[in-house]
């Protein structure tokens, strides 16, 4: 598969869409946390007539809490608002309502938008994904961990509900860049344990019910963004002797191409094509980048949530087809001796 060549007239265009906005900046915090504070309140007294109410309101209020997620994305980008004070405080407030670290979690994002597509890099920032021979050369009880780790339950509701409330704790990533961030990591844990027993002591179990329903329901949605942004049949895995930051940028990312109302509601991260071309694009520019720049859509996957559901299969990344498939496919490749 060759690089993508883009005239550098036109990838320098995009810097104007850098340029950052108190007001809409402000416009977003009041819009997103406003919202999410009053469905939160209407949740902890909704327990006390039927928690499929608390459920269902639950899932709204999930979705603005990813809103309030992608602010602290954006801050962690170094980009929402211009002030680097201002920028690392409503980030840190958005961390504690996400629950995920503010600091710990921008520096491994970081890797993640360096190295994307990267496939000595897919364990930091990415979802794991083995090659067709790396999983050909595994045990049985290897094949069997892995398939596990893959399916359905483990990928998109368990293994979700761990990386926000379990990973996320843990200083994992033994690289040197993260020695400075280590502390900062366990200092959000105790932080964030005061926070949750403090309002746990005040107004009781209601509040871990109506927190944690939020959280698992955030988890499960942010996760599957990530999945449909990176897990497509067409996304770009190379080593990185082969790699090229423009190509993982663009066939390494979708345009999750959503209704207006669930595109608001995730903060414009569906044009993730866009987003690793440029990160210091905040995400209130990304609309109006994309509008601008249509030309860009003939190198990235489009996909509709229709489309996306089909993903779900994704297993394996085949590299001499350079496409992602099931392990159907990967059995049927077997028995025809092509692996």
């Amino acid at each position: 598969m060759d690089n993508i060549k883009i005239d550098k007239a036109l990838l320098k265009s995009f810097a104007k869409y850098t340029k950052t906005s108190k007001t809409k900046a402000t416009i977003q915090i009041v819009n997103s946390f406003i919202p999410f504070i009053a469905i939160w309140v209407l949740m902890y007294y909704s327990l006390d007539y039927s928690y499929w109410l608390t459920f269902g309101l639950g899932i709204i209020n999930s979705f603005f809490l990813v809103r309030i997620f992608i602010i602290q994305h954006d801050c962690g980008h170094r980009t929402f608002l211009t002030n680097s004070k201002a920028r690392a405080t409503i980030g840190y407030i958005c961390s504690l309502f996400s629950t995920i670290p503010y600091h710990y979690w921008a520096k491994s994002h970081h890797i993640h938008h360096s190295h994307n597509g990267q496939l000595e890099m897919r364990d930091i920032g990415d979802i794991n994904t083995l090659t067709v021979n790396e999983y050909k050369a595994l045990t049985t009880f290897g094949k069997f961990k892995y398939r596990l780790y893959r399916s359905f339950v483990v990928m998109f509701i368990i293994g979700p509900i761990y990386y926000v409330l379990i990973h996320n704790r843990l200083a994992s990533i033994n690289m040197d860049v993260f020695k400075n961030e280590k502390w900062k990591l366990w200092l959000n844990n105790f932080i964030l344990l005061s926070i949750f027993l403090t309002l746990g002591y005040f107004l009781g179990i209601k509040f871990f019910v109506t927190h944690i329903t939020i959280i698992v329901l955030f988890s499960v949605i942010a996760i599957w963004f990530f999945y449909v942004q990176h897990q497509h049949e067409e996304a770009y895995k190379q080593w990185m002797d082969k790699w090229d930051y423009l190509t993982a940028a663009l066939r390494g990312s979708t345009y999750y191409k959503l209704p207006a109302l669930f595109n608001w509601l995730s903060g414009n991260i569906g044009i993730h094509h866009i987003h690793h071309l440029n990160p210091a694009i905040p995400n209130y520019n990304l609309q109006s980048a994309l509008a601008e720049n249509q030309w860009v859509n003939q190198y990235v996957t489009v996909m509709s949530f229709w489309d996306s559901l089909k993903l779900a299969s994704n297993k394996l990344w085949d590299e001499s087809q350079q496409r992602m498939i099931t392990f159907k496919e990967y059995s049927r490749l077997e028995k025809l001796g092509l692996v």
